[in-house]
């Protein structure tokens, strides 16, 4: 995936927070949505980011998009830093850099037919002529999987979730960019119909070499869609790797509590593996601030934040006594952990 090849996006350090009036209780301060949170997406892949409610995953999408722009840090797209543009020059950037919503109907004008929502872009960066962009929305509409003729003047209340997420995608392709920004893309419809848009998804990265940060809380269905997997907790990432090696063999304990939830792969464990509800991004617990809820959490955790490293090829950890494979011996784990400075 990275042979040859410079990354596409490079997001470094990226710190997002929100003054808090009244935050679930809790009076004044600072909400900590996003804390010095890294990662490359290459061209032609999808990076997974997966996490509980509240993890700041759609925080952390918008300000990607610099909607609204970050705190701190850096976001590195086809070699220009996001965080540096103003006015036309950062519109001109993120041409290429497009959102696909949770809602399809939330994100689609009401009063608007199909064929306009689809155009919007087009207009907004004066692509073509009107002749030009008629032919570009029945081209995207075909590529989505819609008939123009048949759908072009619905509203959107004249169609399925399904079709009205289809539109949305085809509004997202409509001015060619390379990298398209999910978030929660499918959780809104039936499992068919989720099934139906991950396909194209699919079919539509193969065929016009798209870049996907495809952002979900089901565990399932990111592993089905992404080449890497990045698992957030309160703000900050705490496993990065290929999806296969995380699902097959995760080394933080919050990724296997994830999986140990999954209906169906669930164990008689796995009600022991996580305990209590997580923290307030107001006051987030020192160190780790996954150790409030960890089974394996020691002083040493609340002490000192653990740093994200790489224990296996392309699978990176931040944990300070991080899992390892079952067939491994006491003494393998012993030996990872030592090597973890303290």
């Amino acid at each position: 995936m990275t042979s040859g090849k410079e990354p596409l996006l490079q997001v470094r350090d990226l710190v997002q927070e929100f003054v808090a009036r009244d935050y679930g209780g809790v009076k004044g301060g600072v909400v900590h949505a996003v804390s010095g949170v890294s990662f490359t997406v290459w061209p032609g892949e999808t990076l997974g980011i997966v996490g509980e409610t509240g993890s700041g995953k759609s925080t952390l999408a918008r300000s990607v998009l610099q909607a609204p722009r970050p705190r701190e840090g850096t976001v590195t797209f086809r070699g220009t830093d996001l965080v540096k543009l103003r006015g036309s020059r950062l519109l001109q950037a993120r041409r290429h850099l497009q959102m696909v919503f949770q809602d399809p109907f939330g994100s689609l004008d009401p009063k608007w037919k199909v064929r306009d929502l689809v155009a919007e872009p087009l207009i907004a960066y004066r692509v073509g002529d009107r002749a030009a962009r008629f032919h570009r929305v029945d081209q995207v509409l075909e590529l989505v999987g819609l008939d123009p003729a048949a759908h072009g003047d619905r509203r959107p209340r004249e169609l399925s979730g399904g079709q009205a997420q289809r539109v949305a995608i085809a509004r997202a392709l409509a001015i060619e960019p390379a990298m398209i920004i999910c978030d929660e893309p499918v959780s809104s419809l039936d499992v068919l119909i989720q099934a139906q848009v991950l396909n194209l998804f699919e079919q539509l990265r193969a065929e016009l070499q798209l870049s996907y940060l495809f952002i979900a809380h089901d565990l399932a269905l990111v592993k089905q869609v992404s080449d890497r997997v990045a698992v957030m907790y309160l703000g900050k990432l705490c496993e990065v790797g290929p999806g296969e090696a995380v699902y097959r063999q995760p080394l933080h304990p919050y990724t296997k509590a994830l999986l140990d939830s999954v209906p169906g792969a669930a164990n008689a464990k796995a009600t022991k593996t996580i305990r209590g509800e997580p923290p307030s991004p107001v006051h987030p617990p020192s160190g780790c601030r996954f150790r409030t809820r960890c089974p394996r959490a020691e002083q040493r955790c609340a002490d000192e934040e653990p740093a994200m490293r790489e224990l296996a090829a392309g699978h990176s950890v931040a944990c300070h006594f991080p899992l390892v494979p079952a067939a491994d011996s006491q003494a393998r784990s012993e030996e990872i952990i030592g090597e973890i400075p303290r």
